[in-house]
């Protein structure tokens, strides 16, 4: 993110050699919800917080959350 410290901010995995990968089994979602994912991954790209990886065997899904205001929040 800009004017952040990487530092502060970045994630490392501390995977032991050896260990086999986890792949969850891909989340579907209703098709009203893509939509609001897309807009919300977008602006998370954009402000250089999250990128796009290459990671075959390595997946973890998005949890889309209902707020009480009705608005979604992804986990």
């Amino acid at each position: 993110m800009p004017g952040l410290d990487p530092k502060v901010a970045v994630h490392h995995l501390a995977i032991k050699p050896g260990y086999r990968p986890i792949k969850q089994a891909q989340r579907r979602f209703r098709p009203e919800l893509i939509p609001q994912i897309e807009v919300e991954v977008n602006k998370l790209i954009e402000a250089g917080f999250i990128r796009e990886v290459k990671y075959p065997t390595w997946i973890a899904n998005i949890v889309p959350v209902r707020k009480k205001n009705g608005s979604f929040v992804f986990v």
